[in-house]
């Protein structure tokens, strides 16, 4: 993981050498499991409240299939979906946007209230790796694409009441490799709290960044504007939603 800025490897945690498994490749988060799929090489990020692991978990073959498969298949929002409110006002998203799931969830962000689509092949698989690789389930993914570096999301928290608390988030590339920015919520503003150094890094060709309890609850992400990316860019967002109580 190239982690950016002077010092900022210092976020980076080496493993214990009893982490190691046999082919001295990092351990899974906390939970992980295999499933018969040779070990990803773990990289674990830590702060204050920052809880995150990655990998590049698609080799760059399977990854170009991948994303092809997406770009084909992938059906985004339009007209009214196409729009987040901000500050009571609505503005076009500076990205596409897509929801897929299991039957009978709904997710509500920036004003919004979705419906996902029934689950695809290609989603399926890049969820069921997942799965494999981390132990962790997922029954919802948020896709986001972006043309290019023109395309961007601001800083946010994945904090949405339909979470199931505790729970990760697994962010998954595919296209152009972007920055992507960890800021603490103490550090936001004119009159910050306190000075947290923000932490950056890149998410490469078939990555996953594992988001786990606290992250969300004290760190903003974002994929800031970057004009000189001319490429695009796909991330699944696989997470795990209540449903709703009727």
């Amino acid at each position: 993981m190239a982690v950016q800025g002077g010092g900022m490897d210092r976020f980076l945690v080496k493993p214990d050498p009893g982490d190691l498994g046999a082919g001295g490749e990092e351990s899974a988060p906390s939970g992980g499991a295999s499933g018969g799929q040779p070990s990803p090489n773990w990289r674990h990020l830590r702060a204050q409240g920052l809880n995150c692991d990655y990998t590049v978990l698609f080799g760059k073959a399977e990854a170009d299939e991948i994303f092809r498969e997406l770009e084909q298949e992938v059906e985004y929002f339009t007209g009214a979906l196409a729009k987040v409110q901000v500050f009571g006002k609505w503005h076009s998203v500076p990205r596409k946007q897509a929801t897929y799931g299991d039957a009978g969830l709904t997710y509500t962000f920036s004003g919004l209230t979705l419906t996902p689509k029934p689950w695809i092949p290609v989603l399926e698989r890049v969820r069921d790796r997942v799965c494999r690789v981390t132990g962790q389930s997922f029954n919802f993914v948020l896709i986001n694409r972006y043309k290019d570096g023109c395309d961007h999301i601001g800083e946010h928290r994945d904090d949405e009441r339909e979470l199931a608390p505790g729970s990760p988030i697994a962010s998954v590339s595919f296209g152009a490799c972007r920055d992507f920015l960890f800021r603490h919520k103490d550090s936001r503003g004119k009159r910050p709290r306190q000075t947290v150094e923000v932490v950056r890094l890149q998410l490469a060709h078939g990555s996953l960044l594992m988001m786990n309890h606290p992250t969300n609850a004290h760190w903003y992400h974002s994929l800031p504007i970057r004009k000189k990316v001319l490429a695009p860019r796909v991330n699944l967002t696989f997470r795990k939603i209540l449903h709703t109580k009727k």
